[in-house]
């Protein structure tokens, strides 16, 4: 369950949170995991990068970006450079926001593989979610690979993937993947709503996990026994960090009623 200020009595004005945000707090506010937050505008902040999480994913899914592994990496050269371990740098002046929305706008001059693809989400949802001034300073110096590199993500591992939301990164693994055929090792995944996932991977785009199973299954050891699966582990950026990088425009008046006490913003 959801606490907030010490108590779990929590109720939202009417048209405070859109269908979505409303999605996320019941599913959070029935779990039987207790889930603290220390001021209103933290827990409003969370549910709304997480819908910017999805609209981010989907947007991805729809921009035209090819996938391709770390060698055949591609980006628009008037915003990156591809290093030689396939990382994509920004270059030297441009703007990181800029360039973050140039993947989804310019999306045919790009290509990368399926972990690139979640960083690329997460790092767009970020933006959408605080000050453009802000993002711009906290990553002058944008360099984006896989999501275990990205440490200006703030990102944070949980275990048990029945708690896992909308906005959550989940890995499906395949472990006896051809060892001719690497690539289909696994794939990362972005939480969409219940039941649906994102993939860049091999143009899985937004679908079932039964299908991402089904599909990986498909490039295993000849005699194998054991299918791919959905790991436990999922992973989310840490939303208390970035809330206070929001910035007054963004914030929506809302009326929320905690226990005895009304909050009016």
């Amino acid at each position: 369950m959801i606490i907030l200020t010490g108590t779990n009595q929590i109720t939202f004005g009417e048209g405070t949170l859109t269908r979505q945000e409303l999605t996320i707090f019941q599913k959070k506010n029935n779990s039987a995991v207790e889930y603290h937050y220390d001021s209103v505008d933290t827990l409003l902040f969370e549910l709304n990068m997480r819908t910017h999480i999805m609209e981010s994913a989907k947007a991805l899914s729809t921009s035209g970006v090819y996938f391709a592994d770390l060698k055949k990496s591609m980006a628009n050269p008037a915003y990156w450079h591809i290093t030689d371990q396939g990382r994509f740098k920004l270059n030297a002046g441009a703007s990181p926001q800029k360039a973050i929305r140039d993947i989804f706008t310019n999306g045919s001059a790009y290509a990368f593989e399926c972990s690139m693809a979640v960083i690329v989400i997460l790092y767009k949802a970020i933006l959408d979610s605080i000050d453009p001034r802000q993002f711009d300073r906290m990553n002058s110096n944008l360099l984006i690979f896989d999501w275990q590199s990205n440490s200006k993500l703030h990102l944070i591992d949980r275990i048990g993937n029945e708690e896992a939301i909308t906005g959550d990164i989940i890995y499906f693994e395949n472990p006896e993947v051809h060892p001719m055929l690497p690539w289909w090792k696994g794939e990362n995944v972005v939480m969409i709503e219940e039941g649906l996932y994102y993939g860049h991977g091999h143009g899985l785009g937004i679908t079932s996990a039964e299908v991402v199973i089904t599909i990986l299954n498909k490039y295993r050891l000849d005699g194998s026994t054991q299918s791919a699966f959905m790991t436990d582990r999922y992973v989310h950026p840490d939303f208390t960090f970035f809330a206070p990088f929001q910035g007054s425009d963004r914030k929506k008046h809302i009326t929320v009623k905690i226990g005895d006490s009304i909050y009016v913003r």
